[in-house]
């Protein structure tokens, strides 16, 4: 039995009442706008903590903090859907590289979104219908457009401060943790995301969880700020040329990725937390390939079709 089978979860609609169909519309068009300013040029900040143990033989990890310069783009809006693409820009050996990093899509009142469900596992999760007016789901997508989690939930004012706060969500290990082997391989979640006057923050609260004994248990909560201030003073334009290259491509491997979801009953391929999917890899390199003249957009995306059909499995 899948371990995520034997956690029981709480009923999400106590702590999210039903919104008034007036109550959305009013919002509607300060949510999109909400969303809409996360796109821009920015220095990220990424604060981790692991700061409260729930197993007493594990030890906390001590205090992380990172960063780097983050483009972040609206590549597609249709008023009721809005795509982020985050490409971040680093530094090495005096020249500037881009790596594509994750992505965010946004969905009004969606039926259904695609979730973490258990190792190598993302299925469809229905939303229940009481709570689909006006709220937004969110699903978070990997360096190479494969899955990483969603979940749903709304805009909210408290003291002054607009959030978007989503219900608890899995989420799989992430590479900063699996390098070092530890005792949990997932978390149980809930996201914020704020605008500020600098930019936005990404607040996360995480319960990093592990098998124990036959079940899920919690083994230390993790706090993560992550901090997004507008900022143009890096080489903004070596991003904007690796997304014109390769957004053609990547535009196939998204299509894939959903149909896959789609007629497979979600998406199922196996992966190793530390390096991702075992096509990732390969899906990064096609789009260098690219962007260095070494195939052109067909062929890759003949290729990047080829590998997701090969990789995955029904469900």
């Amino acid at each position: 039995a899948s371990l995520l089978a034997l956690t029981i979860s709480a009923s999400p609609v106590a702590a999210h009442p039903p919104i008034a169909a007036e109550q959305a519309a009013a919002s509607f068009e300060q949510d999109r706008a909400d969303i809409l300013a996360m796109a821009g040029n920015f220095k990220v900040r990424f604060d981790m903590q692991e700061a409260t143990r729930w197993d007493s033989a594990y030890t906390p990890l001590e205090a992380k903090i990172s960063g780097g310069n983050e483009v972040v783009r609206v590549i597609e809006d249709t008023g009721r859907k809005i795509v982020l693409q985050h490409l971040l820009v680093v530094s090495h050996e005096g020249k500037d590289m881009v790596v594509k990093h994750w992505r965010q899509d946004w969905e009004y009142e969606p039926a259904r979104v695609l979730v973490y469900a258990d190792r190598n596992t993302w299925k469809w999760e229905v939303v229940p219908e009481k709570m689909r007016t006006g709220r937004w789901s969110q699903t978070v997508w990997q360096v190479d457009d494969s899955p990483r989690y969603g979940g749903w939930g709304q805009f909210e004012m408290q003291g002054g401060v607009r959030r978007w706060r989503s219900n608890w969500t899995w989420r799989p290990l992430a590479r900063r943790d699996a390098v070092r082997n530890p005792v949990y391989d997932r978390y149980y979640a809930i996201n914020r995301h704020q605008p500020t006057p600098e930019g936005w923050i990404h607040w996360q609260d995480n319960t990093k969880m592990g098998p124990k004994e036959g079940k899920l248990a919690p083994i230390v909560q993790e706090y993560v700020l992550n901090t997004y201030t507008r900022f143009d003073g890096y080489n903004i334009k070596a991003a904007e040329d690796y997304w014109t290259a390769t957004r053609d491509f990547w535009a196939v491997v998204r299509a894939e990725w959903a149909r896959v979801a789609k007629e497979k009953g979600g998406i199922g391929i196996t992966e190793e937390a530390a390096k991702g999917t075992v096509i990732s890899a390969q899906l990064m390199q096609l789009a260098n390939d690219i962007r260095e003249g070494k195939t052109d957009t067909s062929k890759a995306s003949a290729e990047a079709r080829k590998l997701i059909e090969a990789h995955t499995r029904k469900l």
